[in-house]
C-alpha cells in the first residue's frame, strides 16, 4: 500500500472520500477516512469510514445491509481527497432512506426541496 504515503491527511488524520455510483455516476455521499479505514477498504473491497462523532471505524451498511462494494479507488492531484466508485447494494446510501445523501436541491431563492423518494424507511431499519 505504497500509495498511502502519497495521501495528505488533515490535522485530525482524516481525508475526505467522495462516494460515487459505478452504474450512473451519482454522487452518493462524502465521508472521512483515516489510514486504517483506507487500509480496511482496500482489504475488504467494502467502504469503511472513520466516524468523527463515534470515534471509531464503521463499515457503510453494517446496520442497514446497504453496503458499498468498491469497484475503483482514485486520489486527486494533491493527494488530499479520494474518489471511491462503488456498487451500492440495496439501492440506498443515506441513513434517511434516500438513494443519495444529496437528495435536497436548493432553489435560486435558497429554499431546499426534496428531489428523490426514499428507498427504505429508516425507522424500520434503525429503530
Amino acid at each position: 500500500m505504497r500509495f498511502l504515503r502519497q495521501l495528505t491527511f488533515d490535522r485530525q488524520g482524516l481525508i475526505p472520500a467522495i462516494i460515487q455510483d459505478a452504474d450512473d455516476g451519482t454522487v452518493l455521499m462524502v465521508g472521512y477516512m483515516n489510514r486504517q479505514a483506507v487500509r480496511e477498504t482496500l482489504k475488504h473491497r467494502r467502504v469503511v469510514f472513520w466516524s468523527r462523532s463515534r470515534k471509531r471505524l464503521w463499515m457503510k451498511g453494517e446496520v442497514s445491509g446497504h453496503i458499498q462494494r468498491v469497484k475503483e479507488m482514485r486520489m486527486d492531484c494533491d493527494g488530499d481527497a479520494l474518489l471511491i466508485i462503488v456498487e451500492q447494494v440495496g439501492g440506498a446510501c443515506c441513513h434517511t432512506g434516500h438513494r443519495s445523501c444529496f437528495f435536497r436541491r436548493i432553489s435560486a431563492r435558497g429554499v431546499p426541496c426534496v428531489v428523490g423518494r426514499r428507498v427504505f424507511d429508516p425507522h424500520q431499519v434503525y429503530g
